[in-house]
């Protein structure tokens, strides 16, 4: 089996040695910023934030990954994304004032950097350039939705959403002389409630695309020894819209 509950923290990556929220700030304003930090270390399976909490500070990420999820009214789960170290959580809530519309929980150790939403507005208005980094954060949770919208709403079968998902991940994997090499931390469940399947269906797709050479697995580790063949099987072409209709492109 590909996944399991352990959380080993081998298999969650560490921060760089600055974090993406503090670039291309002045020294003062990036001095400040930290000093103004509050640092904690979290254990797997810790939940941050949940949906509909008032939002009382934003967080960096420094190490490990954080699983960011919603539910239905009938309780079903959706996986967004994993937030990866240098990302800000939080952010979107604490500027609008609004509650939390994610569940923020992590996935492995992680080790986290708060600071109090009022602490923050302040600094945001000691420090107007760094409403360019709060922009590009937000991009990227955008993005991320897109994404997620884009895996869920245009392929339609399992496979073809597990196929897209494992593709995507591909983005950030090591290139081996084997492949390209992904550390999955997600349990089969994890996987499915990310592309809206149950996790049998999540593990019968597994056995299927090894038995099709599409990919191998190795405990938590994957390799993807053919990207082109998992593109052709997901069926891959992305549909985009222009001049009022819909084409598809390579």
């Amino acid at each position: 089996m590909l996944t399991t509950a352990r959380r080993d923290s081998d298999n969650c990556p560490n921060a760089s040695s600055s974090e993406r929220f503090g670039d291309r700030l002045s020294p003062d304003a990036l001095g400040e910023l930290e000093s103004l930090k509050v640092f904690s270390d979290h254990e797997a399976n810790t939940v941050l934030f949940m949906e509909e909490q008032a939002p009382s500070q934003v967080l960096f990420l420094l190490t490990g990954q954080v699983k960011l999820s919603m539910n239905s009214s009938t309780g079903r789960r959706m996986i967004l994304g994993i937030a990866n170290p240098g990302e800000t959580l939080g952010l979107a809530s604490a500027l609008s004032d609004s509650t939390y519309d994610v569940t923020a929980e992590t996935i492995c150790p992680c080790r986290i950097a708060s600071l109090c939403r009022n602490h923050f507005l302040e600094f945001l208005t000691r420090h107007p350039a760094a409403y360019k980094n709060v922009v590009r954060e937000l991009v990227t949770d955008c993005a991320r939705a897109r994404e997620q919208v884009r895996a869920l709403g245009l392929a339609m079968t399992a496979p073809a959403r597990l196929a897209r998902l494992l593709l995507e991940w591909c983005t950030d994997g090591q290139e081996t002389k084997d492949g390209t090499r992904l550390c999955c931390s997600l349990t089969h469940g994890e996987i499915g409630e990310y592309i809206g399947a149950s996790r049998e269906t999540v593990t019968r797709i597994f056995s299927e695309f090894r038995y099709r050479d599409l990919l191998e697995s190795r405990g938590s580790t994957l390799i993807i020894s053919n990207r082109r063949a998992l593109e052709i099987y997901a069926g891959a072409e992305r549909v985009s819209l222009s001049k009022g209709y819909a084409r598809k492109v390579a």
